[in-house]
């Protein structure tokens, strides 16, 4: 009878120490998920921040340039893109195409230098440049929440949590994709 009771305790302890494990995983793994999801808001707050200033530097841009059409058309067309964009991988990509369309935009101004000396546009031009700093703080911070998730989530033996409770096995990081955007802007004097 003592040895069905030290039997029983012993087991008693694993399924303790096995639901304590499985119990702190999960929590862990909520808690990760949730920083993804914080990070990411922050993303799309500053994407939204870029995607309400455009309107006023195309604006500006069209008072001096108004023969440039089809760089205003190819601005709405990918403002309009990230504004339909439902899904984290959409959203990425509708972002680097508006990173994309932007720095075809800034390079047309190069040509103007009434609109480079224009106070709304150089005030604008700032207030984008702050907004594309603060996306790239953003973007990096939520790389590195993925990364730590995805860590987390795909090491043994948190792997089979995973698997059991139904987390996503890997979050998408947020890259950079267009060729243009990797390129390094020609600068000439």
């Amino acid at each position: 009878m003592r040895n069905l009771l030290i039997v029983l305790g012993v087991i008693l302890a694993i399924v303790v120490v096995v639901v304590m494990f499985l119990v702190g995983t999960y929590n862990g793994l909520v808690g990760l998920d949730q920083g993804v999801k914080t990070a990411w808001a922050q993303v799309e707050n500053q994407l939204q921040r870029r995607y309400d200033l455009i309107p006023n530097l195309v604006a500006t841009v069209k008072g001096y340039a108004a023969h440039e059409k089809q760089i205003f058309i190819d601005v709405a067309e990918a403002r309009a893109k990230l504004a339909g964009a439902a899904t984290v991988n959409d959203k990425v990509k509708a972002a680097n195409a508006v990173e994309g369309v932007l720095g075809r935009l800034l390079a047309i101004t190069e040509n103007y230098p009434q609109l480079k000396a224009s106070e709304n546009f150089i005030a604008l031009q700032d207030e984008l440049a702050g907004t594309e700093n603060r996306l790239a703080v953003e973007r990096m911070r939520y790389n590195e929440t993925v990364q730590t998730y995805n860590v987390r989530a795909r090491s043994i033996p948190t792997v089979f949590v995973v698997r059991m409770l139904g987390f996503d096995g890997e979050k998408p990081f947020f890259k950079v994709e267009s060729e243009a955007a990797k390129q390094a802007p020609k600068v000439t004097f």
